[in-house]
């Protein structure tokens, strides 16, 4: 049995623009076990949002999480896994779908929204992402 703390972030400049999310996966012990991020070309902050919390789920699967703990500064996010909140956004409701997939072959997955300051660490991984986008987008 294995549990991880996941914590997410995502952005963009320009909102939409170049975006990218950040992870920062934590074991039982609290010890940083994983971090990585993703590049987005062009893309809202809450799709990258929702992006970087696919990846966690994606991670966490692969590595034989049965409880998983995640942690965003994204009060929406996270209202909208708790079912709190209707996802009304087109371009979010295939995403939040398919996180709930992922959440359930999991099995339990909690949600806990986080101070931007408590989240500082996905923060720095998003923004090294969205430095990424932004180069890409503007190579000839």
């Amino acid at each position: 049995m294995s549990s991880f703390t996941a914590y997410v972030d995502g952005g963009a400049r320009g909102n939409p623009g170049p975006a990218g999310w950040g992870v920062q996966i934590r074991n039982e012990a609290n010890d940083v076990v994983h971090e990585f991020h993703g590049a987005i070309a062009h893309a809202t902050n809450n799709v990258a949002e929702y992006q970087g919390l696919i990846a966690a789920l994606n991670w966490c699967q692969e590595h034989g999480a049965t409880r998983v703990d995640i942690r965003s500064d994204s009060l929406l996010l996270v209202q909208q896994m708790l079912g709190h909140f209707k996802v009304k956004s087109d371009g979010l409701k295939p995403l939040c779908a398919q996180a709930r997939l992922i959440a359930a072959t999991i099995g339990r997955v909690g949600y806990k929204h986080i101070p931007r300051e408590d989240n500082k660490d996905a923060d720095r991984l998003a923004n090294t992402a969205m430095d990424e986008a932004q180069i890409k987008s503007s190579s000839p």
